[in-house]
């Protein structure tokens, strides 16, 4: 009987091992890029269980019953990571139709589109920083449950703004009423009103906080630059958010507003395109991570005036453009630290590597600029425990190109495998 009982023991952890190594893929990587230490490795193995990263090394024996993924002639390197998007949305059509016919409803329909063309290009994390409607809370949500697909998702919810601001709505009649619910519309003044705002975004379930520190481009009220907050609002909109476990991300072309974002401890200036030299001192002191959209300028010059914007708004790029570039450039020789971020919903969705060449033609190398869309970009999210490199112990959000991106930066605009979490969605 004991024997019996020993035999068929045996039986069991056979089959368990089977088990466990028929649920191991191994991914034989011809070259990685290993973005912790700044370098490329060759032949390396990649072990990977269900979602995460169990094992990477050049010596890793292949378990007998695991799934092989050959990419022995590509170059291996993390999932990328977009610090701001506008996933559930893009310019397609008439500027004031968009304005005065679409509904958060009409941006639900198509978002998932742009969700799964976002992933299938290499970027296997967003953080979202503004969205009509809390559709991108709901579209983070279907694709955590996996009822559609796309990358993961940390959403702003509504952007904040003052009244009259980039944030507002601007430049038409004052008898023309937009009635939206309580919160929904952004619009929040004083230190009580903005502390409601955000915890009325938490409440509704934001990652992060997203706020106008200055004026804007892509709106009607006059400036570019000027702060739109006082220094007492923003501080209040930090440290609520604080309060709440909660990042802040802060909308700043204008020198002034960036900073006052800066000083009221924001994790991140987006744009950043004005920014002095006191504004990049303050920024390197203090560990504020630039995101700036150099790509941006090509695509709004270009089309928009096709799409119906004003002429104000285009001439204010025309403006700021060539600043935001070569002020980047002066923040990158600074050292601020750099994430990776390109405003994806002002142009195309997909098209999100197009600013890897422009970031390197601006200062960055190549291996830094994969650095700001990996490493950088996980670390600003909060997520780097989880994310943002190919090691042991971290999500399996893997891609892979054919030309290595450290010789030519553009062959990242052309992902030919894409994993995340262990699912293999492109190949």
């Amino acid at each position: 009987m004991r024997k019996i009982i020993t035999i068929a023991l045996g039986f069991f952890i056979a089959s368990l091992s089977q088990a466990q190594e028929a649920s191991i893929t191994a991914i034989k990587a011809g070259k990685l890029i290993d973005v912790e230490n700044g370098k490329l490795i060759s032949n390396q193995i990649i072990l990977i269980r269900h979602d995460s990263i169990i094992s990477v090394g050049a010596n890793i024996t292949i378990p007998k019953n695991a799934t092989v993924i050959d990419l022995s002639s590509y170059t291996v390197l993390p999932g990328l990571i977009d610090c701001h998007t506008h996933i559930t949305g893009q310019p397609g059509g008439d500027y004031y139709a968009a304005i005065f016919r679409q509904t958060p409803v009409d941006v639900a329909v198509t978002a998932h589109i742009y969700a799964k063309r976002t992933l299938e290009a290499g970027f296997t994390t967003v953080r979202d920083l503004g969205s009509a409607g809390l559709v991108d809370i709901a579209l983070r949500n279907a694709i955590n449950k996996g009822d559609i697909v796309g990358p993961t998702i940390y959403a702003a919810t509504v952007f904040i703004g003052s009244t009259g601001s980039h944030g507002d709505l601007n430049g038409f009649s004052p008898y023309l009423e937009f009635n939206a619910p309580k919160g929904m519309s952004g619009v929040a003044n004083g230190v009580d009103g903005v502390r409601e705002q955000v915890r009325f975004n938490v409440k509704n379930g934001a990652d992060v906080i997203k706020f106008g520190a200055s004026a804007g481009v892509l709106s009607e009220e006059e400036s570019v630059g000027a702060p739109q907050y006082s220094q007492e609002e923003m501080n209040a909109i930090v440290s609520e958010a604080k309060m709440w476990g909660r990042k802040t991300a802060a909308h700043a072309h204008g020198a002034e507003a960036i900073k006052m974002a800066v000083k009221a401890g924001v994790a991140s200036i987006e744009h950043g395109s004005l920014v002095d030299a006191e504004g990049i001192a303050l920024m390197k002191q203090n560990g504020t991570y630039l995101v700036s959209d150099v790509y941006d300028d090509e695509y709004i010059l270009s089309e928009y005036s096709k799409l119906g914007f004003p002429d104000k708004i285009i001439n204010k790029e025309k403006l700021v453009g060539k600043l935001q570039r070569e002020n980047f450039q002066k923040a990158v020789e600074a050292g601020v630290k750099i994430a990776f971020g390109t405003d994806a919903g002002v142009y195309p969705h997909g098209w999100n590597a197009k600013q890897f060449k422009w970031m390197t033609r601006f200062g960055l190398s190549p291996m830094g600029a994969i650095q700001a869309a990996t490493i950088n970009a996980a670390d600003l999210v909060g997520i780097k425990e989880k994310v943002g490199s190919i090691v042991a112990g971290k999500l399996a959000d893997i891609i892979a190109v054919k030309i290595n991106p450290l010789e030519e930066i553009t062959s990242l605009e052309n992902v030919q495998f894409v994993m995340k979490a262990g699912v293999v969605y492109k190949k």
